[in-house]
């Protein structure tokens, strides 16, 4: 008898990436508050044709309205250019160090008590999360005084979600349908999960690397040894002593700045079309979550050098080298310039809780590109293995018959 399969358990997405209730479920709002120092710092996209809450449509680049369908395009400044930073500026490197740099920070965990000036609701913002729904009227609502706070570094650009709701879900359904293995009740996600289109924090390193090498190259030849039956060909390699000096290029190299997700599945999502990157305006936020960083620039860099740029240099390295074999005994790389520019990037986040565990699943807002976890049906691989085990035995009683 087979095991029957896990039941699954009620959705609860992590912190901080709240769940918008359905229209059908939405609470009544509590008493209007003051909404004095409660309100100023949030930021809300009024319909100019009905007074509802703009959001920003991916399919069309503009913001539309849920309520009459009116469109307002996005105004851009086509003069205005990309921020960037000097890592290395001490101006730079004290605001970030004051910022929200650690989930563990207070300031960070901290909660803030904002009110919708749509209905006049609390809605209360924590950790890195700078935009949300309201909870009573799903109007789309930010904090601007996260990304325009003194001690807090200014957002240079953003990646605008080109991927919307429905392709988002043809995505998930069709990588869910080859995961062979997943149990049916995780592939109902729709009344297990909870799907929200996210803006992560990124920083994008651009840098010049100038790097010293110490190493060995090794060349191979062939010799032929023994005698008689035994002669024969062999292979062997040849070490000499090498050093070298290269200077390698990177431009706009991202790395995620955020806790609370895989890091390597979402590493997995690159390439990011970073030439897509625009000035940042609220606009590209609304109706949709945003974060904050909780890592620093320095202390991201780190990552983007593990991910990206510390292995293309060892690569360059090897090539440089040359021969048919490489040897790197030291290697010590100097960055000069070295840039940044702090970028929100979109991310469809699909969390569902299944048997207790929560498993998540990652959409590149811009590409479509899907990657994540999935729980395993014990009956489906039990199932698998026990009709692997028929077939053979058919095929053995066949061979056994025809003998």
């Amino acid at each position: 008898m087979t095991p029957p399969e896990q039941t699954p358990q009620s959705p609860a997405a992590p912190p901080p990436l709240p769940v918008t209730p359905p229209p059908s479920s939405v609470p009544t709002p509590p008493p209007v508050a003051d909404s004095g120092d409660a309100s100023q710092h949030t930021r809300t996209f009024e319909c100019g044709s009905c007074g509802d809450g703009l959001e920003f449509d991916p399919a069309s680049g503009q913001l539309t309205c849920p309520s009459c369908g009116s469109t307002q395009l996005i105004s851009l400044d086509p003069t205005e250019q990309l921020g960037q930073h000097d890592l290395r500026d001490p101006g730079v490197g004290n605001r970030a160090a004051s910022g929200l740099l650690s989930a563990a920070d207070p300031a960070a965990a901290q909660e803030r008590q904002v009110i919708c000036q749509n209905c006049g609701g609390t809605i209360v913002f924590t950790g890195s999360l700078t935009a949300t729904r309201c909870p009573y009227c799903a109007t789309a609502i930010q904090r601007d005084d996260i990304h325009t706070a003194p001690e807090v570094l200014p957002v240079d650009g953003v990646i605008p979600f080109g991927v919307d709701d429905d392709a988002a879900t043809t995505h998930i359904e069709k990588w869910i349908r080859s995961r062979w293995f997943a149990p049916s009740e995780f592939k109902r996600y729709r009344r297990l999960g909870s799907l929200q289109s996210v803006y992560f924090s990124y920083f994008s390193y651009t840098a010049t690397a100038h790097t010293d090498y110490v190493g060995q190259r090794g060349d191979d030849y062939t010799v032929t040894v023994g005698t008689g039956d035994d002669q024969h060909t062999e292979t062997r390699t040849r070490w000499h002593h090498v050093s070298g000096h290269l200077t390698d290029s990177f431009s706009d190299v991202p790395a995620l700045a955020n806790d609370g997700i895989d890091p390597q599945r979402v590493e997995a999502l690159k390439p990011w079309p970073m030439t897509q990157a625009r000035p940042f305006t609220g606009e590209y936020l609304a109706g949709h979550l945003a974060r904050t960083y909780e890592h620093g620039p320095e202390e991201t860099f780190g990552r983007a050098r593990a991910e990206e740029i510390d292995p293309a240099i060892e690569s360059s390295v090897r090539r440089d080298i040359g021969g048919d074999h490489q040897r790197i005994h030291s290697s010590h790389s100097d960055f000069d310039p070295l840039r940044f520019r702090y970028l929100l990037m979109p991310i469809w986040l699909l969390t569902v809780v299944y048997g207790g565990t929560p498993f998540q699943v990652y959409i590149n807002g811009v590409t479509g590109e899907v990657h994540g976890d999935r729980p395993y049906s014990t009956v489906k691989i039990v199932s698998a293995i026990a009709a692997l085990v028929l077939v053979l035995i058919g095929i053995w009683a066949l061979y056994q018959y025809l003998r």
